[in-house]
């Protein structure tokens, strides 16, 4: 079995053949792990982005294509989706929590405090934002909430998409000149 290529060896692990994921582990452990140890700079996480990346190839559905690249590259690229991942959430996880204090929180205005302008406005507002939803698909307002809600950057929302930043750039604009056209339609209509 040694003697098959990656790609062979990729359709045995996919039909669940631990000598072929055992075979791929021994070729490209050390390629893994050197990988994450240059980003992470600590052993022990780096042990776990290897084992994760060998756990991913036995339990995910996605094949590796030979036409389409080398398999080391694709496996890298496994690879640096994980290591970015727990970068993500090592960031999430040790953002401060912030405290408000009970004076802060009388500062706040309350919406019962609301001029009655203010809140039909808003209201306004909220009802053409959700009309224009309608003409989006579900992967535009996903676009749109991870990079205007989530804060997501365009580089962190191409690795997340796992496609390329001009691809990214392109869907948010693409989506933006819907919402826009739809919104300003709706204010000629009002």
């Amino acid at each position: 079995m040694r003697e098959l290529t990656d790609h062979q060896l990729m359709l045995l692990i996919q039909s669940k053949q631990s000598e072929a994921l055992s075979i791929i582990y021994d070729r490209y452990s050390s390629l893994v792990y050197s990988f994450a140890w240059k980003t992470l700079k600590d052993e022990n996480v780096a042990k776990e982005i290897v084992q994760a990346v060998f756990m991913r190839l036995w339990t995910t559905k996605s094949v590796f294509d030979p036409e389409q690249g080398r398999f080391s590259s694709w496996l890298l690229t496994i690879t640096r989706n994980i290591t970015t991942d727990w970068l993500r959430k090592r960031r999430r996880d040790s953002a401060p929590i912030v405290q408000i204090e009970p004076e802060q929180l009388a500062k706040i205005p309350d919406d019962a405090t609301t001029m009655p302008e203010t809140a039909a406005l808003n209201g306004l507002i909220k009802d053409q934002i959700r009309s224009a939803y309608r003409d989006l698909s579900a992967q535009q307002i996903h676009l749109l909430e991870h990079f205007y809600w989530q804060g997501y950057s365009i580089s962190e929302l191409a690795a997340i998409y796992n496609q390329p930043i001009g691809t990214v750039k392109n869907r948010l604009h693409q989506t933006l000149k819907i919402l826009r056209r739809h919104l300003v339609a709706e204010g000629e209509q009002s």
